[in-house]
């Protein structure tokens, strides 16, 4: 009888296995829609890096245009399809930048809410059992925080539910790869789930410089200012274990100063991109030209990119770029 790996992580973890072993085993399951082998005990030894698409797919593309589902769909469309990372059946957490409660859409602190719901409605079309949506606000309530950003709305219409993440799903997780942190308390269901989409947006950060893909991962942790010292390792670390099947960059309103919150519309641009790639490194190293900033002028994507997570040398993938009519 075949298992999945959902059922297996809760059936281990049910009879009180740790998550480093759980983590471990899964190697032996037939993990089709994961695409990279749970994580090994040595932490001198990177962990393996994104697979290459298959066929003909971009590695990373790049949508421009002034619609959020017609770029999301053209973007998704160019790496294979949502189909490439979603099969029938799975669990699928959406993972987006809700960081405030006090913000709306035009201000470019959380995600748009049209990119959000282009990708639950593409997830569902592709016959998805269930899609999330879920943040940790570092501002006010997650129950404030999801009507405000337009998200909540966003999902629903598109057919998807928002989860208030509990407190009592946070389970400290080793970190085998970590060279910083060893362990951390992680929101369960992103380890346990088929199919994780990372949905941050591109925007300035006062410590990060930028906070983009991998810094959006705090979202799935507790006490994440702990993790703001030394952050490019930590976020490193984290990201040897948290990894997105893929990651999707809300460019369509970005913020260019004062954020992470930001407050004023003078410190928003209309990019009107979205980036979309298997590989969080990657993304993010593109997302960093909209700011005129390279891969490695960010210590998150530099460190990444040199613990073998991803690529930050743009000019090694291949990159397409799609316009997309209104």
């Amino acid at each position: 009888m075949s298992i999945s790996r959902r059922e297996f992580i809760q059936q281990m973890l049910s009879l009180g296995v740790s998550a480093a072993v759980v983590a471990a085993a899964l190697s032996i399951l037939d993990c089709s829609s994961q695409p990279f082998p749970g994580p090994g005990s040595d932490n001198t030894t990177p962990p393996p890096p994104p697979p290459p698409p298959p066929g003909d797919a971009a590695y990373l593309a790049v949508a421009r245009g002034e619609s959020p589902r017609a770029m999301v769909e053209a973007a998704l469309a160019a790496l294979g399809g949502i189909e490439r990372f979603v099969r029938p059946g799975n669990d699928v957490i959406i993972k987006p930048n809700i960081c405030v409660s006090f913000r709306t859409p035009e201000y470019a602190a959380t995600t748009n809410p049209e990119v959000v719901g282009a990708l639950v409605a593409l997830c569902l079309g592709a016959g998805a059992g269930r899609v999330r949506v879920m943040d940790n606000p570092f501002s006010g309530s997650a129950e404030e925080a999801y009507p405000t950003s337009g998200i909540e709305e966003a999902v629903r219409s598109a057919g998807g539910e928002m989860e208030v993440m509990a407190g009592m799903k946070y389970q400290d997780t080793a970190i085998p790869y970590g060279q910083k942190i060893s362990h951390w308390p992680i929101y369960r269901d992103i380890l346990e789930t088929d199919v994780v989409i990372d949905v941050p947006i591109a925007k300035h950060h006062g410590l990060a410089r930028l906070t983009l893909g991998m810094k959006n991962l705090l979202g799935v942790v507790t006490n994440p200012g702990a993790l703001h010292t030394d952050m490019p390792q930590k976020l490193t670390d984290l990201a040897t274990l948290v990894r997105p099947h893929l990651t999707v960059i809300d460019g369509v309103r970005i913020l260019m100063n004062n954020g992470p919150s930001g407050g004023s519309l003078s410190d928003v641009k209309m990019a009107n991109t979205v980036i979309a790639s298997h590989d969080i490194v990657a993304a993010d190293a593109y997302a960093a030209t909209l700011f005129d900033l390279q891969g490695e002028d960010i210590g998150a994507i530099r460190a990444a990119a040199h613990r073998g997570l991803g690529t930050m040398d743009l000019d090694a993938i291949k990159i397409e770029e799609i316009p997309v009519g209104a």
